[in-house]
């Protein structure tokens, strides 16, 4: 019987015939392609590491600076490997290894979809594809090479038994420290060879394999915690396999590795720098891992080998001789040191410790240790920059007065109370911005964060060149004291924006860079910006310059140059540290404390022979021989500076008060902490002109009115812990007549006696801060 003919909308649906006819030339369409490209990939000839090429790093002047390159391998058997280092590995990379096929399938198509996804490139790979990569094919990631890698795996899975890929992974993988394979890495963070590995070195050195430069924790402390993470990985994943008892897994700690010690080639300071040159190289995506391994290239650097050898000499003249052998806080001490031409940003010397082969972590790129006070530039330069007042709406200018009362409250932050300690608990009354920079006053620039905005602080700080990431860079009052780990070298790029009027160029350590002697590379281009405007950044640097000049880095001095500077002191003396600039130099010095067993932070307290090492001390005298060495030669060049309006005079530096109080500021009298517009009980504060003014309202906690006070004062006294309201009566013998404009108040107070006493007290009324023309 004849069927009858499809009409409408049935004509354009496939009928089953046709579905099941193209599923199946489908098929035998893929199962054609794929014999035909197994039998056209053949496998080949090892890609071996030892026919690898060392890379070559030069000076700006191209001579030579160091040459990497030597392959740290050393192959061994299977058996020779710990069982638990096995474990360790298939854990972390394929834990199906021994049952499932060479390639994974839904691995792979799982890796596609999360990259396409934007979830982060994921490779699929199970560890036979891994190891044909690496032994047999390139690193390149291109379609063809995924193509060869399918192939090969699928035969050298049919033609080779697991263990021996197994083996051939183990020996190939890289695990940084210029370590490849399995025993050459245990050598070289732990000491071991890794028959002798147990659970928790070998699920570390398993943890390195995903990202070895990343996950080195003596060498990038800041990505500790990434590390230790991908560590519990590894060992839960053991437990879930059978590998490891709960039991065993829930007593372990993490097994910090030790230094690296590395070949002679990589001594001094040369290992520091190849290794920030190379991390240069890939964040900026110029050249990738995997091709720097490959080797081949010609790398022209930013540094300038006279400056580089004057850094080395800075530093082991002012600080490294004299360390004391027999004094064990001497064994704490390392160095950072970074020098930027603030122009053009490139980095021209770099000190890192006092030699790669003995210290492996390099102290200039290190994110670590708290910057301290070396931050409190940025607090005023964002002030600036942003037209800030203080609570009263006077604008922030040097000559601006704020109360420099030790672990005083600062007024105006609603997230709960903040009343930072000075150094050495000292209470300095109302004092000027510019000699408050002077004596590195925390509460003078807690209260100025909480006046500006610790959100435009931060902002502030990131355009002039501290990453958004760095650790503790936070929006909060404490942002003015340092507590951000920004690096030596991150500080030194933020300082030379201030230097250049405030035009940011990011940091650059790389002039050019050629692979197999013709190719070229090409490097981003440099841009600049201005980070904060030019009246910001000039007057940040004439505080700066009085830092230099009255302040506590007069050591700086000894530069013989126009200088600008800071000092800084990481919480409990674990860091001192000094960031300073000339017209053409911007220079960052840090002296930190590290235990060299369990590379826990120290406190420097008695190093040197010394009570306590500060940013005055050994940093600024390093700062200051290196920059004598490094511009000798060169025509000293004032700075030439735009300044905010009213910030070429210099106020007096402090204003005569009372004995200060432990609270709130205020220019008419402070109570307990709180502000009263009368006269002042309980040792607070009085600028009004008078001495022992009575109150005539309650001071309780409150704020008065700014009505005036109704009493006689008694001789030159003031009563100590009224807080009720009581008047207190008395005479005074003598004239006493002044104006007082330390701040304003709401209301005028007139006190008559026995004398005369006129005085007009302003206060605002709100935290008190004046401002003196």
């Amino acid at each position: 019987m004849k069927r009858p003919k499809r009409t409408g909308w049935r004509r354009i649906i496939p009928t089953w015939r046709m579905v099941l006819g193209t599923f199946v030339l489908g098929v035998l369409l893929l199962i054609g392609l794929f014999f035909l490209g197994y039998s056209m990939v053949k496998i080949p000839a090892a890609n071996t590491v030892a026919i690898k090429q060392s890379n070559v790093y030069l000076y700006a002047d191209g001579s030579q600076l160091a040459r990497d390159g030597e392959v740290n391998r050393e192959n061994v058997d299977l058996s020779q490997v710990s069982v638990d280092a096995q474990h360790a590995v298939l854990a972390a990379e394929d834990r199906d290894f021994y049952t499932e096929s060479a390639v994974d399938p839904k691995a792979m198509l799982r890796a596609a979809w999360n990259t396409a996804t934007g979830k982060g490139t994921q490779s699929g790979s199970t560890i036979t594809q891994q190891y044909v990569k690496n032994y047999y094919l390139a690193q390149e990631q291109t379609v063809t090479r995924k193509v060869k890698e399918f192939f090969i795996s699928v035969k050298l899975d049919r033609s080779e038994p697991k263990d021996q890929i197994l083996e051939g992974y183990l020996n190939t993988s890289y695990f940084g420290r210029n370590a490849y394979g399995i025993q050459a890495a245990a050598q070289a963070y732990y000491g071991k060879d890794a028959i002798d590995l147990d659970p928790a070195r070998a699920a570390y050195l398993a943890a390195l394999v995903n990202a070895p430069s990343e996950y080195d924790v003596v060498a990038h402390p800041e990505n500790k915690a990434a590390a230790v993470a991908r560590w519990n990985y590894v060992l839960d994943g053991m437990v879930k396999k059978g590998w490891l008892s709960e039991s065993k897994r829930a007593g372990m700690k993490f097994p910090m590795p030790k230094e690296q010690t590395v070949s002679t080639g990589m001594s001094g300071q040369r290992g520091y720098i190849v290794n920030a040159v190379n991390d240069y190289l890939i964040k900026n995506k110029i050249v990738d891992s995997d091709a720097l391994e490959a080797g081949g290239y010609r790398i022209t650097t930013t540094l300038q080998k006279s400056r580089q050898n004057a850094f080395v000499k800075a530093v082991d003249d002012k600080l490294m001789s004299k360390l004391g052998k027999s004094n064990k806080v001497d064994t704490y001490v390392r160095a950072g040191g970074a020098s930027v031409d603030p122009k053009t940003g490139k980095v021209v010397a770099m000190y890192g410790g006092i030699d790669y082969v003995k210290q492996y972590t390099n102290g200039a790129t290190r994110g670590d240790f708290q910057v301290g006070s070396t931050f409190k530039p940025f607090v005023f330069a964002s002030a600036v920059d942003n037209g800030s007042t203080t609570q009263s709406g006077q604008t922030i200018t040097p000559n601006t007065y704020y109360d420099g009362t030790n672990k005083r409250t600062v007024q105006g932050w609603p997230g709960g109370a903040y009343a930072p300690e000075n150094e050495d608990e000292k209470s300095y009354g109302q004092i000027t911005v510019r000699k408050a920079t002077d004596l590195s006053v925390n509460s003078v620039y807690a209260q100025m964060a909480v006046d500006v905005g610790p959100s435009k602080v931060k902002r502030t700080a990131v355009a002039l060149g501290i990453p958004s990431d760095t650790k503790d860079l936070q929006p909060y009052p404490s942002i003015a004291l340092g507590t951000a780990t920004a690096s030596v070298l991150d500080m030194a790029e933020a300082y030379a924006t201030l230097a250049n009027h405030g035009r940011h160029g990011t940091y650059t350590m790389v002039d050019k860079v050629t692979r197999d002697g013709t190719q070229e590379i090409k490097l981003p281009e440099s841009k600049t910006t201005q980070a904060v405007s030019r009246q910001a950044a000039d007057t940040t640097t004439s505080i700066l310059q009085s830092v230099v000049d009255n302040g506590t880095a007069t050591a700086a001095q000894a530069a013989g140059r126009p200088a600008a500077g800071k000092t800084g002191t990481a919480e409990e003396d674990t860091a001192a540290w000094f960031a300073g600039y000339t017209p053409d130099l911007s220079t960052v010095v840090s002296v930190m404390g590290q235990d060299p067993v369990t590379a826990a932070h120290k406190s420097l307290y008695g190093a040197l022979g010394l009570e306590r090492i500060n940013g005055g001390g050994a940093p600024t005298e390093i700062w200051a021989q290196y920059t004598k060495d490094a511009l000798k030669g060169t025509t000293a060049s004032d700075f030439d500076l735009d300044l905010q309006a009213g910030a070429e005079t210099v106020a007096p530096p402090t204003q005569n008060t009372a004995t200060p109080g432990t609270g709130g500021q205020d220019n008419g009298g402070t109570t307990g902490g709180n502000q009263d517009n009368g006269g002042t009980t309980d040792g607070g504060q009085d600028n009004g002109g008078t001495t022992g003014t009575t109150t005539n309202g309650t001071t309780d906690g409150g704020t008065t009115d700014g009505s005036t006070t109704a009493g006689t004062t008694t001789s030159g006294t003031t009563t100590a812990g009224t807080d009720s309201g009581t008047t207190t009566s008395g005479t005074d013998s003598g004239t006493s007549t002044g104006t007082t404009t330390a701040g304003t108040n709401a209301g005028t107070t007139a006190g008559t006696d026995t004398g005369t006493s006129t005085g007009t007290t302003a206060g605002d009324g709100g935290g008190g801060f004046g401002f003196v023309q």
